[in-house]
């Protein structure tokens, strides 16, 4: 009879082993949808700025080239 106590006891600790591993994986996947998402909003901000940037106005500084150089030279 001890064998199949071990047996019941050992076959329960697989099952609670496995039901923590499910619980695990979903909560992985969860997070890694989350993820996945806030990934791909930042993706669309960053294409949103770098049209931005890109949209600026040159400035209104002089290049060096057209710059007179300073009264010391």
């Amino acid at each position: 009879m001890t064998e199949v106590a071990d047996l019941h006891t050992r076959i329960d600790e697989l099952e609670t082993k496995q039901a923590f591993q499910e619980y695990t994986i979903e909560e992985l996947n969860e997070a890694l949808t989350s993820q996945q998402l806030q990934i791909e909003k930042m993706q669309l901000q960053l294409k949103f700025l770098v049209g931005k940037v890109k949209g600026f106005e040159p400035s209104n500084m002089a290049s060096e080239q057209e710059e007179t150089p300073p009264p010391h030279y």
